[in-house]
Formats: structure tokens, sequence, C-alpha cells
């Protein structure tokens, strides 16, 4: 029988995920291949992107020695990362420095000066994004002023995904959905605003050719294929950002259709026909072509690990890090029967803080948590914010501050919404993703507190399995995206608002927003006596 597959390669924070699918979207293999992150000084957060590659390496020589997928049964490859990397390569190729990942909050002075120097209303009007150090423009500019020599031998600054693609196939490419990193971009047109560039101080020869997500860059060369195991001619799509991808590998390529992420970074991914820009959130091109993405990114789905870590003594550093594909997630018998608890299988150490917390009622007998452990993201936009619990007592159990973190990072989300739809954005369902679906009872919170129905995919390889179907698309493997989803995309489980808890909910959701208002001031203050 002939067997045919599709590479996912996904280049994530804290390691390299690499998935093989059949064409129905059957997971073939999968593993992780961890590497480190290097905190260099204050505010600096770097990877070697090399790293990266040397990782890639790794896992598609496991799949050739771990399963029977032979290299030329490989159709195509996709690759997708994280967001708002800066890598700086030379006319070689050769990489020039560690990247400044999405982390790194280096470039707070650059991003003052481009207000001052262009305005910020001129940026918002080209990139419809908001200037935060995070982003890749800032980044460049910071090494244009602190590392004037490596700046001058720079010939192309790369994205993570386009890196791992370059090292594929010889080939400089960044794709559509990476292009809101970079404030030159026009969000509208898709394409560089060379004016722009050089009123921000970027030369304009650094931003490569821009590709659709699902267009194909080139092939594996006989080096990559040496190192890899893949066939030389192997095709490699463009691929895209980690979120956008996982959005298309839970099926959301209509309108309104929303990817909801509970993970260590979290947020929503809404599609949309047009770019709707939103200064309080995060607008980019989806991978889907001819669609756009209103993004919303928090940093609070970590707080239940820390919780976990030191109130119950376990470390869980990674959520359903699968390497054997037949470990599927299933529920067992009394997480169907409680709602409460996790799958045994995959997920058993937080077992034990679902059934403490699934004890607690709605509101967490007015305890609440703002979930800013490290500052928030959209849509507050506020690197200073700290995590609080409000409402402390000698009667506070674990279970009480277990919920009300679980309830605090699904404000956080309601926040999020609630700023796209008042900005016009139509919200359908949430399609959840990340470790956090793999909590019924956090799911439940979550379709309660926004009062919108959560579905769950039935795969936990959402985003690998999105840049694989970037790859079946643009080889001819799928016709359309609508075929990608139909043939790959199922859904195991849906959680439908309750309406009396959505109502109970709307007043500590009010509690949540008054509670960061009135400290918001103070937590300035907090980072100056640390």
């Amino acid at each position: 029988m002939h067997n045919e597959y599709l590479l996912g390669i996904d280049i994530g924070t804290s390691g390299c995920k690499i998935a093989a699918f059949s064409p129905d979207g059957e997971v073939a293999f999968q593993c992780t291949e961890k590497y480190e992150t290097l905190y260099p000084a204050k505010d600096c957060v770097e990877q070697n992107p090399l790293d990266w590659w040397a990782a890639v390496c790794r896992g598609t020589q496991r799949m050739f020695a771990q399963t029977a997928i032979r290299p030329h049964e490989v159709k195509g490859i996709g690759v997708d990362g994280q967001s708002w990397s800066m890598i700086p390569v030379d006319v070689t190729g050769q990489v020039l420095r560690n990247s400044m990942i999405w982390m790194d909050r280096r470039a707070v002075s650059q991003c003052e000066q481009m207000k001052r120097s262009v305005g910020e209303e001129r940026i918002f009007a080209v990139s419809g994004n908001p200037l935060s150090p995070s982003y890749t423009t800032g980044k460049i500019l910071w090494m244009k002023e602190h590392e004037p020599e490596l700046y001058a031998r720079t010939h192309k600054v790369l994205q993570c995904n386009s890196f791992i693609v370059f090292q594929l196939t010889g080939i400089v490419s960044h794709d559509l959905s990476q292009g809101y990193g970079i404030h030159a971009f026009d969000m509208q047109t898709g394409t560089w605003d060379i004016e722009l560039c050089r009123e921000l101080g970027i030369d304009p020869d650094l931003l490569p050719k821009l590709y659709g997500c699902s267009d194909i860059v080139g092939t594996v060369h006989e080096e990559a294929a040496a190192s890899s195991g893949l066939l030389i001619g192997t095709p490699v799509v463009a691929g895209g950002l980690d979120a956008a991808c996982g959005t298309l590998g839970v099926g959301a390529i209509h309108d309104g259709e929303t990817q909801e992420q509970g993970g260590q970074a979290g947020g929503m991914s809404i599609v949309m026909s047009q770019p709707i820009m939103n200064d309080k959130l995060i607008l980019g091109f989806h991978v889907v072509s001819g669609k756009w993405l209103l993004q919303g990114g928090t940093v609070g789905g970590g707080s239940l690990n820390w919780f976990q870590r030191e109130l119950f003594g376990k470390d869980v550093t990674a959520v359903s890090q699968v390497s054997n594909p037949g470990d599927k997630l299933q529920d067992d018998a009394e997480a169907e029967q409680n709602g409460s608890a996790l799958p045994q299988s995959v997920f058993d150490p937080f077992r034990e803080i679902n059934e403490e917390a699934a004890q607690i009622s709605e509101g967490s007998d007015g305890l609440i948590f703002l979930p800013y452990m490290a500052g928030e993201r959209s849509p507050i936009w506020d690197i200073d914010a700290k995590g609080v619990f409000l409402g402390l007592s000698y009667a506070t159990t674990r279970g009480h501050m277990a919920r009300a973190i679980m309830e605090g990072c699904a404000y956080s989300l309601q926040h999020n919404l609630v700023t796209a739809e008042d900005g016009g954005v139509g919200i359908g369902e949430l399609y959840s993703m990340g470790g956090a679906a793999n909590s019924q009872l956090w799911s439940q919170i979550k379709a309660d507190i926004t009062g919108k129905t959560l579905r769950i995919a039935a795969s936990d390889t959402a985003t690998t399995l999105g840049a694989a179907m970037l790859a079946g698309v643009g080889t001819g493997m799928y016709k359309d995206f609508a075929e990608a989803v139909r043939r790959t995309v199922r859904f195991q489980r849906a959680y439908a608002p309750d309406p009396a808890h959505t109502e109970l909910y709307t007043k500590g959701y009010e509690l949540y927003l008054s509670a960061y208002a009135s400290l918001k001031d103070w937590f300035p203050q907090m980072k100056a006596r640390s």
C-alpha cells in the first residue's frame, strides 16, 4: 500500500514539535525536541536559531528511525513558529546573533523614538498594530543602535519559520501571517511599505520577499537532506505564525470563528474577511488566503502551573507532550461523570487541582485573581501589571485559589473578546486548543464567562496540523482550505454556557476590571521596590 504523509514543524518557545499526518489528519508520528532559552540581561530573552534547526533534524531523524515512514512518502512540509523573532543573516545565510524572541522587551527606547519621529497614528494606519518592544521592529532598531557592525553585515532579517524554510531550501522568504511583526507591513495590501520602512530607520533591503502561507517556496536541498533524513526535492511551503496555524488546525476559517488558546501564552484569534483595526489588539493575516485574524495575547495561562508547582508540589512544565501517536486524549469514566477531572492518561498531574477547584461554587466565593504574572499583553498592554489575589480570608482553600485562577484567565479572555466586539467584530463559537482544553472544568468556566459555546478539537496537535494542512493545500493534496478542514478536523466535546452562571460571572467580570483599574497606578511602584 502506498502511504502519503504531510509534515508539520512547529518552532515553539520551549521546543520544536514535529508531527506527521495522513491526508485525513491521523497522527502517524509526533515528538518534541527541547532547546535552551537564554536571559543575557534584564528584559533580554534569546534563543539560538541553530538550536531550532538542530531540533528539527533530531525530530525528523527520530521519525524515520522509530516509524515505517519513508522519506519519499513525505509529500510536503509546513513550518510554523513563534511570533516576533529577529534573526539577522549575512549574504551567505550565516546567523549573525541569537534571535531576540517574543518575550524580549529591551527595545523600549527604540519604540519611544519611533513614536516621536514618525508618530503612532502614522504607524498604526499602515500596520494596524500598536508599538510594543515585543515586536520585531524595535529589535531591528536596537541592533542598529547597539550592534552597528552586525546591522551593517545583515543581508536579511528572518522569522523563526522562515529561518527553518531557509535551512531546508536555501531560499529567503517571509510569509504574510508573520508580516505584522514589522510595522512597515501594510495590513491592507499585504506588501512592504518602503516609504514607512525608511521613515522608521530600517533599511528596506533587509526585508525578504513576501509569500502566501501555502505557497511553495522551494524544495529540500542536498545539505538539508543529509542533516534531516528528508528526501531531496520535497516541497516546502512558506508556513506561518503558530497561532494562525493553530487557528487553521482547529478548523477556524470562516468569519467569526474564533480559536481560543489556553497555555503558557494564551489568547484568541478571530477570523475576518476584512482587516478591522483595533489599537488594543493584534492584527495579522490568517494563514488562509483572503482572511485576517484579530488576535488577543495573554500571559496568564501559566498561572495554574505556577500554582500547581508551589502549592501542590508538582511541576508540570509541558502540556500534552505526547510522543506516541497511540496516546490519544481519552476521557475516563470519572471525568465524564463529574466534569471536573482531566484525561488521566495524558494530564494526570492536574487531576488533584481540578478536583479541588470543582468543589468550589461559581465565583470562587468572591475571590478574584488577576493573572498578570508576567505583566500583560492585550488589551491592557501593561508590562508592570502583577498577579493578584483579592478577597483572601481564613476560609480560603487551595480549591478556591485554583478556581479563581481558572476564572481569572477566563476573564482575561473575555476582556479580549469584548474589546474585539466593541470594535465591530462579530464572534461565533470558540474552538479551543492548548493544554487548558484538556480540563473539562476550565472549559466550562470559559463557556460560562464568555457566554459562548466552546468546542474542543479531537486532535491535540492543532498547530502542527495547521502547518501540515498548508503543505497539503500548497502541493494540491487538498483543493482548498475547506477540503483540508473537512478531511482533517474533528471535535470531541462541546461546552454550552449556562445562562445562570453567565449572569453571575458578569458581576465577577466587572469586579475583575475594576480591580485592575484600581491597582494599575500601584504596579509601577512595586516594580521600583523590587
